[in-house]
């Protein structure tokens, strides 16, 4: 699978900075969302944050799977990329979109694409979701597959954070999408995972993507009951290198903020050179 770079190199960081997840729990009005995300957006960069992060399509959770498909951009315009460059450039943060629908390349399916800005307001990465989450359980059934086409390359942000690398909910499950971001730094994670596997399987698969990668972890999720009957899991958290989670909200909206040490994860990585240890089979 190709990994796309984006953005100019950076020199790691050599003193801490604060990370933030937003949690939401958006409905199907996307001005709404648009003005709660800014509220959270300024509460977190009040609070100190550089590096902000916002859940899986917090403009839009329809009523249906077609409504985003009603609200979709092409990519370089539309009022939802508009309102996270000018927020991003507004609180002076490195904002990452959580996800938003992009025109795809059939007319009935959009490409859920985590957008990257900086604190200029300029995107400096895209990511589009490459797994496609499926369940048939009970009386729950998800098919991404339906409204969705998979993305195909693997992105890593070069920042003045460090290397970051991007990734959407249900990719949490696969490990490998994260051995091959190569050793970096900090993982965004924006989601939008259910309750009925969130319970079970969310916290313990970011403390482990954490603890395989010695990287930090920003978990933005949805999290609580939305307007379409929908219930999100929620528990957005910042999780460290050792797995150790530094903040998490359970539910409802609001801003989890933690600090990252480099000098503590480059200590961490010397002490325990897992990274180098790895046999490809």
């Amino acid at each position: 699978m190709p990994q796309r770079n984006s953005t100019q190199q950076h020199a790691a960081p050599a003193s801490t900075f604060k990370v933030a997840a937003i949690q939401m729990a958006s409905g199907p009005n996307v001005a709404g969302n648009l003005s709660e995300a800014r509220r959270l957006i300024a509460k977190a960069a009040e609070q100190g944050a550089r590096l902000v992060v916002l859940p899986e399509f917090f403009a839009i959770m329809g009523m249906n799977d077609q409504d985003k498909i009603k609200v979709r951009e092409q990519p370089g315009h539309g009022p939802i990329q508009s309102f996270l460059s000018e927020t991003a450039r507004q609180y002076k943060v490195w904002l990452a979109g959580g996800s938003i629908p992009l025109a795809a390349g059939v007319p009935d399916k959009v490409l859920n694409s985590c957008l990257v800005f900086d604190e200029q307001g300029k995107q400096v990465a895209r990511y589009d979701k490459i797994h496609l989450f499926n369940l048939e359980l009970g009386n729950e059934r998800y098919d991404e597959a339906k409204t969705i086409e998979p993305g195909t390359q693997v992105v890593v942000v070069d920042s003045p954070f460090g290397r970051i690398g991007l990734a959407v909910c249900y990719d949490l499950r696969f490990p490998e999408l994260f051995r091959a971001m190569k050793n970096v730094d900090i993982i965004l994670l924006p989601a939008a995972f259910t309750e009925t596997t969130g319970k079970m399987h969310w916290e313990v698969l970011v403390r482990a993507r954490a603890v395989e990668n010695l990287a930090y972890v920003v978990a933005a999720a949805q999290g609580g009951y939305h307007v379409n009957g929908r219930e999100t899991h929620g528990n957005s958290m910042v999780v460290n290198p050792w797995g150790g989670v530094l903040d998490r909200l359970p539910r409802g909206s609001g801003v989890v903020i933690a600090e990252v040490n480099p000098s503590y994860q480059a200590s961490l990585r010397a002490s325990l050179p897992a990274l180098g240890h790895r046999v490809l089979f």
